[in-house]
C-alpha cells in the first residue's frame, strides 16, 4: 500500500507492510513485536499531519485504530473524558459541544486522531490541548512498559511536547482531558474568532455558536478536509509561527504581527511572513502550491510528488528568510525525505 492512501496530503510511496491496530493490547504488542525484531514501526493515525517520501518507508506502517470514550462526570469537578487515540479528533470536539463539555470548542475542525493531539500540542483559535489534557497513558519503548503522564510531565509548549521530543520513544495509547460542565465556551482568545462571533477577547459564547464559526473560518482557509478542494489536500500548516527574541521582532518591519510572550519571546505569524515575502496565495504550479485561500498551507493539486511539494516548501523557506532574516520550521513530520 502506498503512504499516499493514509496521508491527507494525498503523497508518498510505499510501505513494507501495513497493520490495523484496533485495541490498545493489540497496538503495544505489534510495536514491542517489531522493536524486539529491530524492525522499524511507523505509526500513523489520520495522516494529517505527516510528509512521506515519493519512495516510501522500509518500515511496518502500523495504524492506530483502538476506538473507545470513558466519561466521569459531576457538576463539582467537571468531566473528565479519557479517549482511546485512534479516535477521530473532530468527533470528539463535535461530542463535547452536544454533551457540554468546555475548553475544546475552538479546536473544531482539525484533522487527525486524538492520540496525536498532545505530540504536537495541537491548537488553533487560542486554544490547544494542553489547556485541558489531564494526562497522557503511553507505551515506552524504551522501557517497553505503560506509563502514564500528568499534564504537568508532558513538558507542553507551542506545538510541543516530550512525546515530540522523543518520536522514537512514546507511542500514545490514550489521553484524559478535563473539562469543565457549560452552555458558553471557554473565553474567547482569538480576536479573529472574537469578531466573527460578535464578542470581545475574553467574552464568552454558547459552545455550539464557537464550533459552527470555527469550522465556517477554517473552510474558508481550506483547512476542513474536501475531497473535491485541492486546498485541503494539505498537512494543514505548514510552518509553526516564529517565536523571536524582542531583538529579532524589533528588526521585522512596523506593520509585521506581533504577539508577546509570558517568557518575554515575541510570536509572529508565519502566514504574513510568507505573503510580504513574495508567495501570495496559489503561488507554485499545476501540481503543488500554497492553498488558494491561505498561505500557509501546501496543496497538492493532483499528481504531485512530495519531491515537488518539498521543492516549493524550500523556495518558501528560504525566501522568508532571505527577506527577513528568519527561517521557518515545518510542523508535519517528514518520513524519508527531508526539507
Amino acid at each position: 500500500m502506498d503512504l499516499a492512501e493514509l496521508t491527507t496530503l494525498r503523497l508518498g510511496g510505499p510501505a513494507r507492510a501495513v497493520i490495523d491496530a484496533t485495541t490498545e493490547e493489540h497496538l503495544v504488542d505489534i510495536v514491542r513485536i517489531a522493536d524486539e525484531a529491530g524492525d522499524p514501526v511507523l505509526l500513523v493515525g489520520g495522516g494529517s499531519n505527516l510528509v512521506v517520501g515519493d519512495h516510501g518507508v522500509d518500515a511496518t506502517v502500523v495504524r492506530v485504530l483502538n476506538r473507545g470514550v470513558t466519561v466521569d462526570a459531576d457538576a463539582c469537578s467537571g468531566a473528565m473524558v479519557t479517549v482511546a487515540a485512534g479516535e477521530p479528533w473532530d468527533d470528539l470536539v463535535a461530542r463535547a459541544v452536544t454533551e457540554g463539555w468546555v475548553g475544546v470548542e475552538a479546536l473544531s475542525g482539525i484533522p487527525g486522531s486524538t492520540g496525536a493531539t498532545p505530540i504536537q500540542n495541537v491548537g488553533a483559535y487560542g486554544q490547544d490541548v494542553a489547556q485541558t489534557i489531564a494526562s497522557v497513558r503511553t507505551y515506552d519503548r524504551y522501557d517497553r512498559r505503560i506509563r502514564t503522564y500528568a499534564a504537568a510531565d508532558c513538558e507542553f509548549a507551542y506545538r510541543h511536547s516530550r512525546f515530540k521530543a522523543e518520536p522514537q520513544r512514546h507511542v500514545v495509547l490514550s489521553v484524559t482531558f478535563q473539562l469543565a460542565l457549560g452552555d458558553l465556551g471557554a473565553p474567547v482568545a482569538y480576536a479573529e474568532l472574537a469578531r466573527t462571533l460578535g464578542v470581545g477577547v475574553g467574552e464568552r459564547a454558547p459552545l455550539r455558536d464557537v464550533r459552527e464559526a470555527v469550522l465556517a473560518l477554517r473552510r474558508g482557509k481550506g483547512m476542513v478536509l474536501d475531497a473535491a478542494d485541492h486546498d485541503t489536500w494539505s498537512a494543514g500548516s505548514f510552518f509553526t509561527n516564529p517565536i523571536l527574541t524582542p531583538e529579532q521582532a524589533a528588526a521585522l518591519p512596523p506593520e509585521a504581527p506581533r504577539f508577546e510572550q509570558p517568557d518575554g519571546s515575541v510570536k509572529t505569524s508565519a502566514a504574513w511572513l510568507i505573503d510580504h515575502a513574495g508567495f501570495a496565495k496559489g503561488h507554485g504550479s499545476a501540481s503543488v502550491s500554497l492553498s488558494t485561500k491561505h498561505t500557509l498551507a501546501l496543496t497538492n493539486r493532483g499528481g504531485a510528488t512530495t519531491t515537488q511539494l518539498l521543492d516549493l516548501a524550500r523556495e518558501v523557506r528560504d525566501g522568508v528568510e532571505r527577506a527577513y532574516g528568519i527561517r521557518l520550521v515545518n510542523e508535519p513530520v517528514l518520513v524519508g525525505c527531508e526539507l
